[in-house]
């Protein structure tokens, strides 16, 4: 995988685009409303920011040009897929102000943080407050309350509000939502990949002060590198089955034996446990190679439908073809490891690649560079979605009950424009989100009911549902169902 993918002073170019259209700023904020009246409004549904049952959707631009400050970044949400409003840092009530290079949209993630039953969005403005030009931000993430009116600006927290000082970490880089506590709400995971090795803030933890874990943190235990950007890519899933979520934290440019091999580390936050995963770890197929990306995409879902979440990593630099030059892209595969009662289990863990699927490994295929988990054909398993970009491509594999996900009736979805499949949200409905940066176009595929080994998307569904222009990397990052 090229190095030059991991500088953490730009995004990586994932999705070219801007809106079509001009869309209206959100709305300011109005009075409070009673929680209790509240919840009896919201529907409850993921992702539903507005109560009325519906899913909706948001999809950043973090390179959005914002009262002509380039760069500056915006956030689209299509309320039931279908209305659109626009959330910038100029808008009504939200505090701060749109600044050139502040990438607001470089993550987003909804949950239910207040347990109102309406979904929140966070949004990261990883770049915020940079000290120069080249420079790294400090970061920051910005927070948007559901209501029956939908979003409305909230507060706006960085390192200082996780005991930190504030420096060019790139605070928000990354996010993700889960109930790590039990306690019925979400909370927020931020990754902070700019903190020495990097790091993993935890947000509304009952109990508990806001807090960031590292690599040297006592109960995780590891070396650190600055280089390994440690929280650069994350996701919540309860890998045990006991209510409570644990953190999946991916540290893509991880040194360990080689050069940017590659991490995941699982943090139960609860019991303070941490266990790393790489391709060199008992029983994963594969083995560590200098620049693999091992963690780059992370996904969870229950593929075997046991009430345990599932793990799956992608690993886009891995390399297949014959004399692949080092530091270059990658064919790409896919490791998955199941859940059990004492957490991921790799003696049940398997790797995915091209290789006996439809469609052939090719060299800078970059599979496994984005994914995405939903039971897209109804019948209580969940499928993944895997981004093969080089390939300009998506490769559904059907989950099962009888052992998970399996290669029978597997799904190869090609589209137009460049890096087709860079970025995935699966939604509910049984349907998934492709983005394409090279056309600026998001595709929506639809699923069907169909029970047994079937990845349920339907690639005669497809059809464009929003489409942009230019820079502005429209779609780099977007909402998927119980993000």
């Amino acid at each position: 995988m090229r190095a030059a993918l991991l500088a953490s002073a730009v995004l990586a170019p994932a999705i070219l685009a801007t809106p079509a259209s001009p869309a209206p700023a959100v709305s300011g904020p109005a009075s409070p409303v009673p929680v209790s009246l509240v919840a009896r409004a919201c529907s409850g549904v993921p992702s539903d920011f507005d109560g009325d049952g519906r899913a909706d959707l948001a999809i950043a631009a973090p390179y959005a040009t914002v009262g002509g400050r380039s760069r500056a970044g915006s956030v689209t949400v299509l309320y039931g897929m279908r209305a659109e409003r626009r959330l910038t840092q100029d808008g009504p009530g939200v505090p701060g102000e749109a600044e050139a290079g502040d990438a607001f949209g470089s993550a987003v993630a909804a949950g239910d943080f207040d347990g109102d039953g309406c979904a929140d969005l966070a949004v990261g403005v990883s770049e915020e407050d940079r000290p120069g030009p080249g420079s790294d931000g400090k970061g920051a993430v910005q927070l948007f309350r559901g209501s029956p009116d939908g979003l409305r600006p909230g507060e706006v927290i960085d390192s200082g509000d996780l005991g930190r000082q504030r420096g060019p970490d790139r605070f928000g880089a990354a996010l993700a939502a889960g109930d790590l506590d039990g306690d019925g709400d979400d909370e927020l995971v931020i990754g902070v990949p700019g903190l020495g090795g990097g790091g993993v803030g935890v947000y509304g933890h009952r109990g508990r002060k806001p807090y960031v874990i590292t690599q040297d943190s006592g109960w995780v235990d590891q070396s650190e590198r600055k280089t390994d950007q440690f929280g650069l890519v994350l996701a919540t899933g309860d890998f045990d089955g006991d209510g409570r979520a644990e953190i999946a934290a991916g540290a893509p440019a991880d040194t360990i034996l080689k050069n940017g091999q590659g991490s995941v580390t699982v943090l139960d936050v609860r019991r303070r446990r941490a266990v790393q995963l790489t391709q060199d770890s008992p029983w994963i197929t594969g083995r560590a190679e200098a620049w693999d990306l091992f963690g780059a995409a992370l996904a969870t879902g229950d593929f075997n439908a046991d009430g345990r979440a599932d793990l799956a990593i992608g690993v886009p630099g891995e390399g297949l073809t014959a004399d692949q030059r080092a530091m270059d892209y990658g064919d790409g595969t896919v490791v998955v490891v199941y859940g059990a009662r004492g957490g991921l289990r790799t003696a049940t863990s398997e790797a995915w690649s091209q290789r006996g699927l439809k469609g052939r490994p090719r060299y800078s295929d970059r599979f496994g560079a984005a994914l995405a988990a939903g039971d897209f054909n109804g019948d209580g398993d969940d499928e993944l979605a895997i981004g093969v970009p080089g390939e300009n491509a998506v490769q559904v594999l059907a989950g099962t009950r009888s052992g998970g996900l399996t290669k029978k009736n597997n799904l190869l979805v090609t589209g137009r424009g460049g890096d087709f499949g860079s970025a995935l949200a699966a939604v509910p409905g049984r349907d998934l989100v492709v983005a394409a940066p090279g056309e600026g176009r998001l595709t929506l595929l639809r699923g069907s009911l169909r029970k047994g080994a079937y990845p349920g998307l339907r690639p005669a569904t497809a059809r464009t549902f929003a489409t942009a222009a230019g820079d502005t990397l429209f779609g780099y990052a977007v909402t998927r169902a119980g993000s």
